[in-house]
């Protein structure tokens, strides 16, 4: 009989948990990098609009063509890239955007000429495709379903951390070297990322299949069967609901609430960065709450309830400025809370293996409300009427408060 004694090694099933759980650390730390990258690529245009303008003679509108096409590239192209990430492989799916997105970021810095600068960015867009599919995909496919909404919120709190640091990093790289250089700087980023992946990305599932199943031939019908189904076609729904609410919000609380009530721009920017900063921590708040209830269409009511009583009282009540950043911080606190559960809600109606294609398609509500709200909120704008933002805003948040309350419920769903 050995007289070696085992009392001090950690039980199987706990050296196990605990294993798991390192994995599940780095692969969120991996997907949340990335998806940080990809929002530093959607924001890295708008703080340099007049320098890019500039250097190519060429109007506002014109440079504006830029994003159209990367929006219309991403709404087109996103639903194929979630189908080419459930058969083709969420890893191999992200690796190759984050090294297409760098090229593209690259190429528009140094191609000459505007068409270039927009093909470049059509390019972009088609990069931008595969980070929901693919991201979605691997941390359904590897997370503990106890600590998925976790991992839903870190992914989007990164997303929103990106969004919210690119316009001081692209303009202090433009300082330094230039819009080109700072171009090239965000080109650089994303291949190194890229380039983690690649040496890191073994913890990252290759194809998330069905359990027990290969894909078929018919698979390509059955997913578009899928994602044409009611449940799927009201997340869909959702999700442009809630781009068209956050479009007027982010892109028009400025100048709309200067004509409304005359609000200085200071006061007003302000207001705004406080929702944006609260949206970011409300996220990480609403992962913990979506791990904890299964109700999560109650946490976007009552995150609804309060985003729309915050754009009723922009548009008809002259607000102090501490009240106003007050109102919007409280506001942007509840929007963020929404994330994490919308994210759960979504995938309570997606069968195993089919993560990519779904997240892939409702996503696109996201990129057809970034084609719609800048065009329908700043005709508004030209016509005097910036109040109706608002009331329209409102709108669009009751609509995804309908569209989440009434929704079926996952056990009914084939």
């Amino acid at each position: 009989m050995s007289s070696t004694s085992n009392s001090f090694d950690l039980p199987a099933s706990d050296a196990g948990t605990d294993a798991k759980k390192v994995r599940e650390f780095k692969v969120i730390a991996l997907i949340a990098v990335a998806h940080f990258v990809s929002h530093v690529h959607i924001m890295l245009l708008p703080p340099l609009f007049g320098e890019v303008r500039e250097a190519f003679g060429v109007s506002y509108v014109e440079i504006g063509f830029a994003l159209t096409a990367f929006n219309a590239a991403s709404a087109l192209l996103q639903t194929p890239a979630g189908f080419l990430v459930d058969r083709v492989g969420p890893r191999a799916m992200l690796t190759g955007g984050l090294i297409l997105g760098g090229v593209a970021v690259a190429a528009a810095a140094l191609l000459p000429g505007y068409w270039f600068f927009v093909i470049a960015y059509g390019f972009l867009g088609l990069a931008n495709t595969v980070y929901h599919p693919a991201d979605y995909s691997i941390l359904s496919a590897t997370i503990d379903h106890k600590r998925i909404g976790k991992a839903f919120s870190i992914h989007t709190f990164a997303g929103y951390l990106g969004s919210g640091v690119t316009p001081a990093l692209a303009l202090a790289c433009a300082a330094l070297w230039g819009w080109r250089g700072a171009f090239l700087f965000v080109g650089g980023l994303s291949i190194a990322t890229a380039f983690v992946l690649i040496v890191a990305g073994s913890i990252l599932p290759r194809v998330v299949h069905k359990p027990g199943q290969q894909p078929a031939k018919g698979e390509q019908k059955v997913g578009l069967d899928l994602l044409l189904s009611a449940p799927i076609l009201r997340n869909l729904l959702f999700f442009f609901c809630l781009a068209m609410a956050n479009g007027g919000i982010q892109t028009f609380t400025v100048v709309g609430m200067a004509q409304i009530h005359g609000t200085p721009f200071s006061v007003a920017s302000v207001a705004l960065s406080a929702f944006l900063l609260c949206s970011a921590g409300g996220v990480l708040l609403g992962g913990i709450i979506a791990d904890r209830t299964p109700h999560h269409e109650r946490v976007a009511a009552i995150g609804f309830a309060c985003t729309s009583t915050m754009a009723i009282l922009m548009a008809w009540v002259n607000m102090p400025a501490a009240v106003l950043i007050g109102v919007m911080s409280l506001g942007g606190l509840l929007n963020g809370i929404i994330q994490p559960s919308r994210d759960m809600m979504v995938r309570a109606v997606t069968p195993p293996g089919s993560f990519g294609k779904v997240f892939g398609f409702v996503s696109t509500g996201f990129n057809l409300g970034g084609m719609v709200a800048p065009l329908l909120y700043g005709s508004l704008m030209d016509r005097g009427e910036p109040r109706a933002i608002f009331m329209i805003v409102t709108g669009f948040i009751f609509l995804a408060l309908i569209t989440a309350i009434t929704r079926r419920k996952p056990e009914s769903i084939a």
